[in-house]
């Protein structure tokens, strides 16, 4: 079975819990598929953490929560040794991070000590307790939840974590017809809590999920792309409203994103229509806008839109 058949059969699975928000399941449907961590941004009670849950289920990946607060400490997600009065030696006490998929809820509660605890996790898929490493499952993914940054009681991510995460998808209310649909689901006797209830099944094992990743992998790109994609991500280094600009890892997050969306879209090839649909996800949280440009009201989307306008399109 093809990536894209089995995806639209996910996508017929997540309907049963999810109303709408169709442009951020396809774009976490993408993370997995490029195997990348994804940030999704948005006020509390638009499904974020149901999304994870449910797409946890479907992939059948262990899932494992974390709520991330004020004073919760590095041990308290990646683990630590404590010593066993029986044996008389220490032993490991892994934390929530050894799972399949790890929810960071509300990760830009926490302080930037504990948010640092997921870098080398994220990028190596690993976790140093007392100096000895352990590999985590594969794959490891991490989904975090964060309020928008100018709410109370909030720390801003670092930019070196910020660029860990593949994707930062912005979910934001749902259409009237689908926030109406989720009112009647509730008055049914719907819970978000109760996914066996609803129906939400395991459509793709571990295995297949990595034959979907390799097929992915294996989409063909031609040169006039990669060019595309340097020239994008350029773009926002010479941008007299960027100060900090997107990095190399950027283009191969850009270039992964484009290789799982044309999967998705039927087609073992890039075009460039599929570096540009994944540019603001991609892109949004690794560009650094200039004071002056926040204070004329400007935002990354804005910024990146103008850019991606301003290249010309390979044919």
């Amino acid at each position: 079975m093809s990536v894209a058949s089995t995806i639209r059969e996910i996508r017929e699975e997540v309907r049963k819990v999810i109303a709408g928000q169709d442009a951020a399941v396809e774009q976490v449907l993408v993370g997995i598929l490029a195997n990348g961590h994804v940030l999704l941004e948005g006020v509390p009670g638009v499904a974020k953490t149901l999304l994870v849950r449910t797409v946890s289920r479907i992939f059948s990946l262990e899932y494992g929560r974390t709520q991330f607060t004020p004073d919760l400490m590095p041990s308290d997600v990646i683990g630590t040794m404590i010593f066993d009065p029986k044996s008389g030696d220490f032993v490991l006490r892994r934390g929530p991070i050894f799972v399949g998929v790890l929810l960071a809820d509300e990760i830009n509660r926490t302080p930037p000590k504990t948010q640092a605890a997921l870098l080398e996790a994220m990028e190596e898929r690993q976790a140093t307790i007392d100096g000895v490493t352990y590999p985590l499952p594969e794959p490891f993914l991490v989904f975090a939840t964060q309020n928008p940054v100018d709410f109370e009681g909030t720390y801003p991510l670092p930019e070196a974590q910020q660029d860990r995460f593949l994707l930062k998808i912005l979910v934001g209310y749902p259409d009237e017809a689908s926030e109406i649909q989720v009112l009647h689901r509730h008055h049914a006797g719907f819970r978000p809590q109760g996914l066996d209830d609803a129906g939400v099944r395991a459509l793709v094992s571990l295995e297949q999920l990595k034959e979907m990743q390799a097929e992915v992998q294996a989409t063909r790109v031609e040169e006039k792309v990669f060019h595309y994609i340097y020239q994008v991500v350029k773009a926002t280094r010479n941008s007299d409203d960027i100060m900090v600009g997107a990095s190399p890892r950027a283009g191969i997050a850009l270039l992964n994103c484009a290789k799982a969306v044309a999967r998705i879209r039927e087609r073992d090839y890039v075009i460039p229509d599929d570096v540009k649909e994944l540019a603001l996800p991609v892109l949004r949280h690794r560009v650094l806008l200039r004071p002056e440009a926040e204070v004329e009201g400007l935002s990354s989307d804005n910024v990146l839109s103008i850019l991606l306008s301003e290249q010309t399109v390979p044919r």
